[in-house]
């Protein structure tokens, strides 16, 4: 295992002159659990992007699981990254079996045709589907499912691999109050198995962070705005400052929460955009 699973080094994205992500320098070490917070069009979901190997940066260094962007095949990387994010990755078709639909990920295919499957593979799939409450829904069609338990089936179809990092782009959104907390709950005891893999969750919501995240990176405007230890980043004041808004924040077992602060608005850090 290498000594950083994910580093970022000053990277930049631009897109048409705009600087989707400026100077973001990041790493993410074995054993971590990260979450990802921001505004919408914070550059979340372009970080997704670098950090799976689906997008090269304009400028900057990149290493992923020990090797450096641009000179490896990538192809050979992503085999090693779990993705569950509708804007990354195509979803599996609405009359796959659910079993399949995971299976399939061992051959990076969506929807089974004639690739060979053995009992081992078989039963991986059937194993992961157990561990995020699905083994009812085995041979259901995926296009029956509920939004949670696609959320569910995806995570466990993204396990396939055996990922040694893996990237969860806003699991909860979408979700009712139930269905949300049943998912947290999985995610939950996911962390605290010493043989998950590195994972960094993406979200806009504080509410939707499982306990056992260990860090948290903060970003707005396509900037690092903070990052660290998850007690010494999510803060009212980084938080008021990352969101534009007054936030008063709580943590009540494990869990976090934040509301409109009744106190004045908080002083806007200068942000320099320069090339």
């Amino acid at each position: 295992m290498p000594d950083a699973v994910l580093r970022l080094e000053r990277v930049n994205v631009v897109r048409d002159g705009a600087f989707l992500l400026h100077d973001v320098t990041w790493e993410v070490s074995p054993g971590q659990r990260w979450v990802v917070l921001g505004p919408n069009g914070a550059g979340k979901t372009t970080l997704l992007q670098v950090a799976s190997g689906r997008l090269f940066p304009t400028s900057g260094a990149v290493e992923l699981l020990g090797h450096r962007l641009g000179t490896v095949n990538i192809l050979d990387l992503r085999y090693r990254v779990g993705v569950v994010s509708p804007a990354l990755v195509e979803m599996p078709p609405p009359d796959e079996r659910v079993l399949d639909a995971v299976v399939t990920a061992g051959w990076s295919v969506l929807g089974r045709a004639d690739e060979p499957y053995d009992d081992v593979d078989l039963a991986r799939a059937a194993t992961l589907l157990s561990q995020f409450g699905c083994r009812e829904l085995r041979d259901r069609r995926f296009g029956t499912l509920s939004e949670g338990e696609r959320k569910r089936v995806l995570i466990a179809r993204s396990l396939m691999t055996d990922p040694e990092l893996l990237l969860l782009d806003e699991p909860a959104s979408g979700l009712d109050l139930g269905a949300r907390e049943a998912l947290l709950r999985r995610l939950t005891r996911f962390a605290a198995d010493p043989v998950a893999p590195v994972t960094v969750l993406v979200s806009h919501h504080v509410e939707e962070i499982p306990v056992g995240v260990t860090h948290a990176l903060l970003v707005r405007g396509g900037q690092v705005r903070a990052a660290g230890p998850v007690a010494q980043v999510l803060t009212a004041p980084a938080l008021s400052d990352c969101f534009g808004i007054p936030l008063e924040v709580s943590v009540a077992q494990g869990r976090y929460a934040a509301r409109l602060s009744a106190g004045p608005p908080p002083r806007r850090r200068p942000v320099s955009v320069g090339a």
